[in-house]
């Protein structure tokens, strides 16, 4: 009888995947690999939303809201940054992973532009696309507006939001929403004050919601409740944030 139990329970969860395509794609030799959700009827002309997965990579949580898009209406597609021979296997390696990229600026929007293309050749409208991202990802999305990639807006979920002080500041075009935990110690204040700067200096259109009692991840169910290790779910900021998110795609696309 338990067998049985655990074996429905394994089926349940590759069902609710199930209709994720993966897709490869390539960056020169380098082969990536992420997942495209197709919605059975779309919304507002084709709309599609780019998610850029934390510092693990493609995980349970950029599939489940791949998954929600779809079930939306959205046209959606899961980013593959490391590469499919690259995909950290623990906290420090993807900690070596995410800090490469932040380092290599230009690697990191390379990546996100070939998923983006990725998301158009799924069939999302090019002129009705909003980027995403959670932590490390957040920080893709910041990026994406930053250089001012062709699309209406970006979200960044509990993402970093440092830059380099020597790059300059251009006009940003994309509307862009941090939704940030108002505990969130890896994020120090001086970097939100510098990131809030560089918003008004570039006349960006830009809102930052602020969630109590929340620290990184807290959209993430698996990263625990104890706010004290500088990362947890919080079910409450996790609601509020996606309904914040809601919002915005209505005001953008």
């Amino acid at each position: 009888m338990r067998t049985n139990f655990i074996l429905l329970l394994f089926s349940m969860s590759l069902l609710s995947y199930a209709q994720l395509k993966p897709v490869d794609y390539n960056d020169e030799s380098q082969k990536l690999s992420g997942f495209s959700a197709i919605p059975k009827k779309s919304v507002n002309n084709n709309a599609g939303i780019l998610i850029l997965p934390a510092w693990m990579g493609i995980d349970k949580n950029s599939k489940e809201v791949a998954q929600k898009l779809q079930d939306l209406g959205y046209f959606a597609f899961v980013a593959d940054i490391y590469g499919v021979d690259k995909r950290p296997t623990n906290a420090k390696e993807a900690g070596q992973n995410a800090g490469y990229y932040k380092k290599n600026i230009s690697e990191y929007h390379k990546r996100i532009q070939l998923a983006l293309d990725q998301l158009i050749k799924q069939g999302a409208n090019p002129d009705k696309i909003v980027v995403i991202g959670y932590c490390f990802g957040g920080t893709g999305a910041i990026e994406a507006a930053r250089t001012n990639m062709k699309v209406q807006g970006v979200v960044s979920f509990h993402g970093g939001l440092g830059r380099d002080e020597t790059r300059e500041i251009v006009e940003i075009k994309p509307k862009v929403l941090v939704l940030h935990g108002a505990d969130d110690f890896y994020v120090p204040k001086e970097e939100v004050e510098a990131f809030q700067n560089e918003m008004r200096k570039a006349n960006a259109d830009w809102q930052m919601n602020y969630y109590s009692n929340a620290v990184h991840a807290f959209t993430h169910k698996d990263a625990g409740s104890d706010n004290s290790k500088g990362a947890a779910y919080n079910e409450k900021a996790d609601k509020r944030s996606w309904i914040a998110f809601m919002d915005f795609l209505k005001e953008v696309l």
